[in-house]
């Protein structure tokens, strides 16, 4: 039995890590600079970060492939070694994990364009780009794979049927939507809980986004929607404003906040909570602990 599913299935109530781009920019990462290429240059720093969340209380680790495509690392000096960055993003989730025990999700993300009609992008090599990072990430040895950051059907289809014809490891599709309760595409989450709970979603669910309201605003539908499919729920800190001095985004939400919304996120379904852009590990040990006890 998959051990995501064997703790799902428990009915044990998981805590997924806080943001992997927001604290790194703190800990040195130039704006521009693609995060994967730390897999290969600054391993170290991955591993750091990484850890300080198991040790928080995150139960489920995401691997540093967001952006681990070979379509997406097009801006990384390491497009050609795309299977081997994903791999050795396992390898340090992994370590990491093991610290509580835990899991390891393969986060795979947009691909930075978007599918014809609406853009330049043939299905197919967007399909065949989610199917080498699913291969990767599976032969790596992560025991879910994680689409995340989603806003458009068009591409999140691809990135299921890619993945899905490399593995059958269990898939979590999660969209952002950051227009409310809809995404720049103006998809539903009415529609994504139909169309992926359908295709085999074992959590349908939201990350990123704008508000902890919106937030509860969109579980309240996928939950109308399907009431007792279970939901991945990773919502950033609040919304963003920028510090001028350090140019980076200030979030506004305390550890404590981000545990009170977890705990009414667990309420209305979810069994995997977490934070998006803007959590630390602060934040990850209030949320732990909020829907922990």
């Amino acid at each position: 039995m998959n051990k995501f599913l064997e703790r799902l299935n428990s009915g044990e109530i998981l805590v997924a890590d806080g943001a992997t781009g927001s604290n790194l920019q703190k800990m040195g990462l130039k704006p521009g600079k693609p995060p994967e290429d730390l897999i290969i240059d600054d391993p170290d720093t991955l591993l750091k970060l990484a850890s300080s969340f198991a040790q928080a209380g995150s139960d489920i680790i995401l691997t540093c492939t967001f952006g681990g495509t070979r379509m997406r690392m097009k801006d990384s000096k390491y497009q050609d070694r795309t299977p081997e960055v994903n791999m050795r993003a396992v390898e340090i989730a992994r370590k990491a994990a093991s610290l509580n025990n835990g899991l390891v999700a393969g986060s795979m993300g947009p691909v930075g364009g978007i599918i014809k009609p609406y853009g330049p992008l043939e299905v197919d090599d967007v399909r065949a780009t989610f199917a080498e990072q699913a291969k990767a990430l599976a032969e790596g040895g992560v025991d879910l794979l994680l689409i995340e950051t989603m806003f458009a059907f068009e591409e999140t289809t691809a990135a299921f049927e890619g993945a899905r014809s490399v593995t059958d490891l269990p898939i979590v599709v999660s969209f952002s939507y950051d227009r409310g309760t809809r995404t720049m595409m103006g998809v539903k989450p009415k529609d994504v809980m139909k169309r992926y709970s359908e295709m085999g979603a074992v959590l349908v669910g939201a990350n990123c986004g704008t508000t902890l309201d919106n937030m509860e605003a969109v579980i309240k539908e996928y939950q109308t929607t399907k009431p007792d499919f279970p939901l991945w729920v990773k919502p950033n800190a609040g919304v963003p404003h920028m510090d001028l001095e350090t140019e980076q985004g200030v979030y506004d939400m305390t550890p404590e906040d981000m545990g009170n919304y977890a705990k009414k996120y667990v309420a209305m379904g979810a069994k995997v909570v977490g934070g998006c852009c803007g959590n630390t590990p602060e934040h990850i040990a209030a949320i732990a602990k909020a829907v922990k006890n």
